[in-house]
């Protein structure tokens, strides 16, 4: 698995996996590089720790955030059904992100 940084943008790809539990939630862990480089970078505090970020994947752009995940020590990448859809993945799939950081860090 590559990683290209490129100005607070990464790319990297992961796999899409389901959230355990009875909502629909599905996320990408973003790798361990990635992970330590947004919290080395990251000064102030929002809500849960999360990082404001324009992710691509395929086609489609969006604005969502990034939040960090206790367990895995990374953060997570939500990725709505509507981008499933659109982008034709589901639980499993290795998908190619691109984030590009959006908070002041």
């Amino acid at each position: 698995m590559g990683i290209l940084e490129i100005m607070n943008s990464y790319s990297f790809t992961s796999p899409l996996w389901k959230y355990s539990g009875e909502s629909a939630w599905h996320f990408i862990t973003l790798p361990a590089e990635v992970s330590a480089r947004i919290k080395f970078l990251q000064t102030g505090r929002r809500g849960f720790g999360s990082v404001r970020v324009l992710a691509r994947i395929g086609k489609s752009t969006f604005e969502t955030s990034v939040f960090p995940d206790s367990q895995s020590g990374c953060f997570l990448l939500p990725v709505k059904v509507s981008i499933r859809k659109a982008e034709e993945i589901g639980h499993g799939d290795a998908v190619t992100c691109l984030i590009e950081l959006r908070d002041e860090l």
